[in-house]
């Protein structure tokens, strides 16, 4: 198997750990920037370049694309998708994914409970707005942000007041939702690979932060998931329409919840903090994934009769 790797530094650990697993099954790995991909659009004839020379024969592509570059990386997933090429994170899905209003949307729409959330625009709605979500604290989240970037806690209503007031003064997207204190700073990070929760960690705040997220200083550590948990996570993925999702929940009093659902989660702290060779998960899907499409075009032995009613070459 042929596949690319959508990455803008081959040098990061997610990148490396998934050229060392696709390589250690035997296939061709390699690692294109995407913003050094162009192409070429034709009714039936999609094409695409990279560094000078025609990029062609890959069975799969994985994309590692950074939230700075989400409009033309996934129009380089597109136009994989376009010429045939499997990806278990097809560019609409990331799309999806990227957009925290839009996520949680689609999730609450199926049922699935998250933290409650509130989204506004017009200035004079603003006290009515966190009226609709209740008492502070109140967290408010940048829509694009990533790896707890653009995230803010406001422990008393002004807060919360005066920080939307600026967040809207910078033309900011940005949602506000309830703070669930019991989380005690904590979350899970569900890592869902064709369906099934292949590894979990629990991961905690550092001292005086509320954010988990181990670029913000947080540790990890593995963690045993409830079936609630892993079925909430699967089913969060499935939503998004991913085939490879890192799924944060929160535990609290009414159950898991629904923090956010990440189409290029990191694969270094999930590795370290369970010992689960994550890279080789996302490898192995793809080889189901090509071997199911191999098997689908492959014709019937009826179909192979010929009219004299012996079997064509295979």
């Amino acid at each position: 198997m042929k596949i690319a790797i959508l990455s803008r530094n081959a040098s990061l650990y997610s990148t490396g750990r998934l050229v060392e697993a696709g390589r250690t099954r035997g296939h061709t790995v390699r690692v294109l920037d995407p913003l050094r991909c162009y192409m070429r659009i034709a009714p039936g004839a999609f094409e695409m370049h990279y560094k000078g020379k025609a990029l062609g024969g890959f069975d799969a592509v994985i994309p590692r694309i950074g939230s700075s570059i989400t409009f033309y990386g996934t129009a380089v997933l597109r136009q994989f998708e376009m010429m045939g090429v499997h990806t278990p994170n097809g560019s609409d899905a990331v799309l999806r994914a990227r957009d925290k209003l839009r996520s949680m949307q689609l999730i609450a729409r199926e049922g699935i409970d998250l933290p409650l959330t509130v989204f506004g625009d017009y200035p004079d709605d603003t006290s009515d707005l966190l009226t609709m979500l209740g008492e502070p604290p109140h967290v408010i989240k940048l829509n694009e942000g990533a790896q707890g970037q653009g995230v803010l806690l406001a422990e008393k209503r002004s807060a919360s007041q005066g920080m939307i007031e600026a967040l809207r003064g910078l033309y900011a997207n940005f949602l506000v939702q309830e703070f669930i204190g019991e989380a005690r700073g904590g979350d899970l990070r569900c890592f869902v690979v064709d369906g099934r929760v292949v590894a979990a960690m629990h991961r905690q705040a550092p001292e005086g932060d509320f954010r988990a997220n181990l670029h913000r200083g947080g540790s990890a550590t593995a963690a045993e998931l409830t079936d609630a948990e892993q079925a909430v996570a699967v089913r969060a993925a499935a939503i998004m329409g991913l085939g490879v999702a890192g799924v944060d929940l929160l535990r609290s009093r009414r159950g898991p919840l629904v923090l956010e659902v990440n189409a290029s989660p990191g694969l270094e702290g999930i590795e370290n903090a369970t010992g689960v060779d994550v890279a080789g998960e996302i490898v192995a899907s793809l080889e189901r994934a090509t071997a199911a499409a191999s098997t689908k075009r492959r014709p019937s032995r009826a179909a192979r009769r010929n009219i004299n009613g012996t079997l064509s070459d295979p």
